[in-house]
């Protein structure tokens, strides 16, 4: 179908990669308990743009370029790996206020937009992964168009999968806010999670 070779194989892999955990999650979560819906779908579509970013630099050879340039692929794992680790300190040092029926104060959602953008477009290893990926699929006769049916399919798949998980952790969300330690826990475990992903992916460079 679409000329995508094992095709129903294609669409179950990128099932099971979008419910591995990984840094884009955490960010769209972390929006989504922060300031509700809106703010979960800004992060949705700024991680989407970054996938996206990555799967065009893929099938346009940048990721053979930075594979030849070792330097280069280095030192951006190391920068992205900083900005996780910085975000995740930022979470951590929050001070959280009692609710005393205040609400969160509310950020426009390009702010969480921009945030899970850059937090996938610093994540090397995603564009590896496209890179690996999209050859095992298609045919030897495969055209432009059968690599356009593949990003427009990897797109389509996390944009549901994503809202999916904003709707229901904004519902966990307003649930969790009848006890006293929820927030203050989520945001730690939000921080303590980037920090996690920034230093994997540091040792994992070495």
């Amino acid at each position: 179908m679409f000329d995508i070779q094992n095709y129903y194989s294609f669409i179950a892999a990128i099932v099971v990669f979008q419910l591995i955990p990984g840094a884009g999650t955490i960010a769209i979560l972390n929006a989504t308990a922060r300031n509700g819906i809106r703010a979960g779908l800004g992060a949705v579509c700024g991680t989407l743009l970054g996938d996206f970013a990555f799967m065009i630099a893929a099938l346009a050879g940048l990721a053979a370029l930075m594979q030849q340039n070792p330097f280069l692929f280095e030192l951006l794992q190391y920068f992205g790996a900083a900005y996780l680790c910085w975000l995740g300190v930022g979470l951590m040092r929050t001070k959280i206020e009692p609710e005393n029926g205040k609400a969160e104060p509310k950020k426009s959602a390009s702010v969480y937009f921009k945030q899970a953008f850059f937090v996938s477009i610093t994540n090397p290893k995603v564009m590896l992964f496209f890179v690996a990926f999209f050859p095992l699929f298609l045919r030897p006769n495969a055209t432009e168009m059968t690599l356009v049916a593949m990003i427009l399919h990897v797109s389509l798949i996390s944009l549901v999968y994503q809202t999916l998980l904003v709707l229901l952790g904004n519902t966990l969300t307003l649930k969790l806010k009848a006890f006293p330690l929820a927030r203050k826990i989520a945001t730690r475990l939000a921080g303590i999670s980037l920090v996690g992903f920034g230093i994997k992916l540091a040792i994992n460079n070495r």
